[in-house]
């Protein structure tokens, strides 16, 4: 065996390096974005005068993410996620680093557009794609693993927009993040990799055999036609839907929420860099749990875990029970992200996951649209989250309900999976 030979067998299998770069685009986007909101909020107030009605709206322009999602989707299945990838974070890394130049609502507005464009193509679909490609037989802890990117991105960034803001301003704190994404984006190009005989190359080099394919293997499922015309599709679509309403309609309100029910400021940001924190934990735990059992039952244990989390924080008794549904929310919160993704793996494949999971992102709207509007609108008109956060606890139940109701699709016979592509 010569030195060469023996330097590529040892050589990381590169899955973990694909892992890796989506670990960071999922949590660096999601952190800066969603996590990293409340604290800027503060600032933009002060120096523009916007309520919080207006100041909120941006977060439901993460409705383009929904509308483009089946395109970005369709264009992932055909040209592959490497390039979507690329461009996706140049997109986000533009919207950060022109928030400096705002002057106007609009302007907020409009770069607030550019990240939300980058995000389908940054976060969920390379992760869901990636994951079930290079590991197939581990694939439940694995995208526990990498989702737990969501809340690297909570626990770090909003400390790191804290500390520049404090530091320096808002605008350089912008910048900060244009920056770094930038650089990711520049990762990615050279790190992913995707098609199946780069994957069979890399597995054989390092022991792991070829990638299934056929029945349930990793290459296989079915297609957007024919998942559309089963019941565990608009089952699942519903249930999805009302769970996220969970990252527009709470996530981001909760900086404030603490903030003007006692927390101080430094204890506030501490608060959801908690939640964040506990949802690495949660994110292994709910993943490992779909390699034996249904992503989608697992998926309604975490809304309801969030669901009861939420109806504490806004229970009489103040900070001690406040914490209790800080703890709570935060060990259901942390397994969503992992769990969505999952349960459209489980239950339609991989064989057209971008286009399918497109189809769920733009489903999302009503999430993403809602969320902030009820939020802020609630708030203007009563000084307070509470009416808001307890009709988002019955938009968890709704989706509690169609979860345990959806049934597995049969895609694994080979009639389903020789379905002509749409």
């Amino acid at each position: 065996m010569t030195g060469i030979t023996r330097l590529a067998r040892k050589r990381l299998f590169h899955g973990y390096y694909v892992a890796i770069v989506v670990f960071l685009s999922t949590g660096l986007s999601i952190g800066m974005a969603q996590y990293s909101f409340g604290e800027f909020a503060g600032p933009l107030q002060e120096k523009f005068g916007w309520s919080q009605t207006e100041l909120n709206l941006s977060l439901t322009f993460a409705f383009i993410s929904g509308i483009l999602a089946p395109f970005i989707g369709r264009l992932s299945d055909r040209f592959g996620t490497r390039p979507v990838m690329f461009a996706s974070l140049l997109l986000i890394a533009a919207g950060f680093v022109l928030r400096p130049l705002i002057s106007e609502l609009w302007h907020w507005y409009l770069f607030s557009a550019l990240v939300y464009a980058g995000f389908p193509g940054a976060t969920v679909l390379p992760s869901g794609k990636m994951v079930g490609l290079w590991f197939p037989e581990t694939r439940g802890r694995v995208m526990g693993a990498v989702t737990a990117g969501n809340n690297f991105g909570g626990v770090t960034m909003p400390v790191l927009a804290a500390s520049m803001i404090a530091a320096a301003s808002w605008q350089v704190a912008y910048m900060t993040f244009a920056a770094i994404m930038l650089v990711l984006a520049v990762v990615a190009f050279v790190i992913i990799k995707e098609s199946p005989e780069e994957v069979d190359s890399e597995r054989a080099r390092t022991g792991r055999g070829p990638l299934p394919r056929g029945g349930r293997g990793a290459l296989s499922g079915m297609n957007l036609h024919d998942a559309i015309r089963t019941s565990s599709f608009w089952l699942v679509i519903t249930g999805i839907t009302a769970a996220s309403f969970t990252y527009q309609g709470v996530l981001t309100q909760l900086r404030q929420y603490f903030g003007e029910n006692g927390f101080q400021p430094a204890l506030a940001t501490s608060a959801v860099t908690i939640i964040a924190a506990m949802g690495i934990a949660s994110k292994l735990a709910f993943g490992r749990s779909t390699e034996r059992f249904s992503a989608r039952k697992a998926t309604a244990v975490s809304v309801a875990f969030q669901a009861v989390g939420v109806a504490l924080m806004i229970a009489p008794g103040g900070a001690p029970v406040i914490w209790a549904g800080i703890i709570i929310f935060g060990i259901g919160f942390g397994g969503l992200g992992a769990l969505i993704v999952l349960v459209v793996q489980e239950t339609f494949g991989l064989r057209e996951f971008g286009s399918l999971m497109g189809v769920f992102q733009m489903a999302n709207i009503i999430a993403i649209a809602g969320g902030p509007w009820l939020a802020g609108e609630v708030h203007d008109r009563y000084g307070n989250f509470d009416l808001a956060f307890a009709i988002i606890i019955g938009i968890f139940i709704l989706g509690i309900i169609t979860l345990v109701a959806a049934r597995q699709p049969d895609w694994s016979t080979p009639e389903i999976n020789k379905t002509p592509h749409t």
